[in-house]
């Protein structure tokens, strides 16, 4: 079809053509960066932390009067809890994905204190079997001896404890050894002499999974077992026992393990329950920015069917002259089809500098990455399809119009 007639009335109404190009320029623009957001929560609330959540409770202890001596306390608690029929393991670590606490450590690999450190690490310390009980998998090396466990007390005011071993996660091997075996590496954290690295796991989550902070991708576990008054019990429930139901029955035994000694639980949850917290503001933001992008998208479809209906209305001598002349309706409809695509591709050019602009202004505030191309083409896709679609009820009501009609009405 030729545009040049098209472009011609498109001059004669530039006051309408102009508005419903910048509507659909500020529309593509959001629309752009909103749905790269929406991707961009979905991708972290949708992450696999390598854990087997389901099968996961925690579950804190504090006691109300002051324990000098708690490690047999917490043999004893850990034993109890093996005897709770449903639970398949049991541990305790000082932090968990999802959990309050988030302890970091810089890694250094050369002795000395006024060594550079290389990266900060999520510094995961727990007693004998939380890779079983997470449900985590090593892909080289080996878990912990039991003679290479230290109770956590032994290292309160000891400049120079010693702890031999740490696991480390892939990604963390990757950056201090690239293209290198990890093992029989050392890191230095406590005191002087090096933590040998042992194994290496495929996963080890940060204990605040989704963050784009490259100091969270690190994490590192240490043979070092809390007690019950400054870790927190990770439970693995047996597959197909009730939860909830497992939980209660934990709770319950602990506090009647300690005769003599008053204690009461908090932070009793499922790893479930945690991670739907822990995510909630992320999915509010997604339903927010695709409330946004639908809105958008509903206004400016009005705004495209009532210009179309507008000019329908105005052009109907116009119409009438043209089918008098032989025009069929498919060309007709292929007209205000075609004047529709020529200012959805002016909105759509402008909306795509303006997205970027945008892109820039998020990064430069928020520390978001840059805006990918290729959402730029999807946004594109959808304005050009959703002005067809809003443009084909007015256009085929103009090319419906008889002839001797068209004409009487103009």
């Amino acid at each position: 079809m030729d545009i040049l007639p098209i472009l011609s009335t498109l001059k004669r109404h530039k006051t309408a053509a102009g508005l419903i190009v910048l509507q659909i320029a500020l529309t593509c623009a959001i629309v752009c960066n909103a749905l790269f957001l929406i991707f961009q929560r979905i991708e972290r609330i949708s992450a696999d932390t390598g854990m087997a959540e389901s099968e996961l409770i925690s579950l804190s202890l504090s006691s109300m009067a002051r324990v000098e001596n708690p490690e047999p306390q917490t043999q004893a608690d850990l034993a109890a809890l093996m005897q709770v029929p449903g639970v398949a393991s049991a541990t305790l670590t000082n932090q968990y994905p999802y959990g309050r606490n988030s302890n970091n450590s810089g890694v250094r690999i050369e002795p000395g204190e006024q060594a550079r450190s290389r990266v900060v690490a999520g510094h995961y310390t727990a007693g004998p079997g939380l890779i079983k009980t997470m449900g985590l998998k090593l892909i080289e090396g080996r878990d912990f001896l039991p003679e290479e466990f230290v109770p956590g007390s032994s290292l309160d005011n000891n400049p120079n404890p010693r702890v031999p071993a740490v696991i480390i996660n892939k990604r963390m091997a990757d950056r201090l050894w690239p293209g290198e075996s990890a093992l029989g590496k050392g890191i230095y954290v406590y005191g002087d002499q090096p933590q040998r690295v042992v194994g290496v796991l495929a996963e080890l989550p940060s204990p605040n999974p989704g963050s784009q902070d490259e100091n969270t991708l690190h994490t590192m576990l240490m043979p070092v077992q809390p007690s019950f008054r400054g870790g927190t019990f990770l439970i693995r429930v047996a597959p197909g026992a009730n939860t909830e139901g497992v939980l209660k029955a934990a709770v319950a035994k602990l506090l009647a393990n300690s005769p003599g000694l008053r204690r009461v639980a908090r932070d009793q949850d499922t790893l479930l329950q945690l991670r739907e917290g822990y995510y909630r503001q992320d999915r509010s933001m997604v339903l927010l920015l695709a409330g946004v992008c639908v809105g958008l998208l509903i206004v400016t479809a009005f705004g495209i069917v009532g210009l179309a209906s507008f000019w329908v209305q105005q052009r109907t001598r116009m119409i009438g002259t043209r089918r008098a002349l032989g025009a069929t309706r498919g060309q007709i409809l292929r007209y205000f089809q075609t004047e529709n695509l020529l200012l959805s591709t002016a909105g759509i050019a402008l909306g795509m500098i303006g997205a970027y602009g945008i892109s820039l202004l998020l990064m430069s505030h928020y520390e978001l990455p840059r805006l990918p191309f290729v959402y730029l083409p999807v946004g594109a896709l959808v304005l050009w399809t959703l002005g067809q679609i809003a443009v084909f009820a007015p256009a085929r009501r103009a090319a419906a119009l008889p002839p001797v009609a068209a004409l009487r009405g103009g």
